[in-house]
């Protein structure tokens, strides 16, 4: 399945339940609204990964509103974001 579809349908499956699967990581990720995808944990050690991650912390520090690890960045840039990284 592509990452697109499976990243979407992580958004569908938000309001089903807020429970996160074991080996994933929900994210929040937008400018102004902020949307969760459940993600694959070992995408959070990537190098690239690593790099944004260290941009989240200098934009919003650790004390997210939405209580998890938020992305400063739009949603679409993030899905073509994540989606090199599952094709490496």
């Amino acid at each position: 399945m592509a990452i697109r579809q499976i990243l979407r349908r992580s958004l569908s499956n938000e309001r089903r339940s807020a429970e996160v699967p074991k080996g994933h990581a929900a994210v929040y990720v937008g400018d102004n609204e902020k949307k969760r995808f459940v993600i694959p944990v070992v995408y959070l050690n990537h190098p690239s990964f690593q790099e944004l991650l260290y941009q989240a912390e200098e934009e919003f520090g650790f004390n997210h509103p939405m209580g998890g690890l938020t992305i400063p960045c739009s949603e679409d840039l993030f899905v073509d974001f994540i989606s090199g990284l599952s094709r490496r």
